[in-house]
């Protein structure tokens, strides 16, 4: 078994675990963007929900290829 091998096992995987827990990822990513948010003492609020934003449009796209 090839590398590409083992990393279209590794998508294949991620894929099957994103489908399952996808509504965890999607919290998790909002926490995340809250913590940076809190840190950052809300200065960069609109950057931190673009970047969350994307972040759930990527998995998104991900998880249907």
């Amino acid at each position: 078994m090839g590398i590409g091998d083992k990393f279209d096992e590794l998508k294949d995987k991620a894929k099957d675990a994103l489908g399952q827990h996808g509504d965890k990822v999607d919290q998790g990513i909002d926490k995340a963007g809250q913590a940076a948010d809190e840190r950052t003492g809300g200065q960069h609020s609109e950057h931190i929900r673009q970047g969350t934003d994307k972040a759930k449009e990527g998995l998104d796209r991900f998880g249907q290829k």
